[in-house]
């Protein structure tokens, strides 16, 4: 797994879905701030995400197997373009156990990469992370 930063983000897998993804994120916050609901912030990047000209789903199934058993699933908040998976927080600061939560995603779906955003108090905090 690697983290990334935000500089040349084009030049990384999948960079240019991840650079528009932040884009729409701090647009996001621009407007908002810090307080909404998550699903408020989740509702709203949806329609920041098409206006970029990207493809979005909205509470995304991701069954996990066992021996080709399903033993559980878990809901991803945003799939964009098929590529990249968003997970939203709307907790005061940046807590990094949360980055746990989007590798067992990526793990259990094997895409590659996964952005976790949290609108947080002050900004908008993001990793990207690559699996």
């Amino acid at each position: 797994m690697a983290k990334e930063g935000s500089r040349s983000l084009s030049i990384f897998l999948h960079g240019e879905i991840t650079k528009e993804i932040l884009g729409a994120a701090f647009a996001v916050q621009k407007e908002f701030g810090y307080g909404f609901l998550e699903k408020i912030y989740e509702n709203s990047m949806v329609i920041e995400i098409q206006e970029r000209g990207l493809q979005v789903r909205q509470q995304v199934p991701i069954d996990v197997f066992y021996k080709n058993i399903m033993v559980g699933h878990y809901i991803a908040d945003l799939f964009v373009a098929d590529n990249v998976i968003v997970e939203l927080k709307t907790e005061r600061a940046y807590i990094s156990r949360h980055e746990a939560q989007l590798l067992h995603y990526l793990r259990a779906t094997r895409v590659k990469v996964g952005m976790l955003l949290n609108f947080g108090e002050l900004k908008c905090e993001y990793k990207r992370l690559v699996l």
